[in-house]
């Protein structure tokens, strides 16, 4: 499985309208693009964790989307309903990481392929 991950930092002034279209535009890619197995959202959470002052001010939000392969990943960036949410996403966010990452169970972390590789 991969996972598509975006942490996202909205515009401090981003207006209750503009908001909605980006919810609206990421609602709508969900449903309408095939191969979106799972859809997860959070809100950064802040307990006074020592390694919370040392981490850049880059995300309030978390949105990760679950696709069976990168193929499935692929058509969902370049299916029509994603043109809408890409134009939403880059107007309504002031700082953005997105990754993707092949997800296994822990059972998998020490198979070779999956230990981390030294440079």
């Amino acid at each position: 499985m991969v996972w598509h991950i975006v942490l996202m930092k909205p515009q401090p002034d981003l207006s209750p309208a503009a908001r909605r279209d980006l919810l609206d535009a990421f609602d709508r890619a969900c449903r309408e693009i095939p191969g979106v197995r799972d859809v997860r959202v959070g809100r950064r959470v802040t307990h006074g964790a020592g390694y919370e002052s040392t981490m850049p001010d880059a995300a309030d939000y978390l949105v990760s989307l679950a696709f069976d392969d990168v193929d499935a990943l692929r058509a969902y960036l370049r299916h029509p309903a994603h043109a809408p949410l890409g134009a939403q996403f880059n107007q309504a966010l002031s700082a953005a990481l997105i990754f993707d990452f092949e997800m296994s169970g822990l059972e998998e972390l020490g198979t070779e392929s999956n230990l981390p590789q030294s440079d």
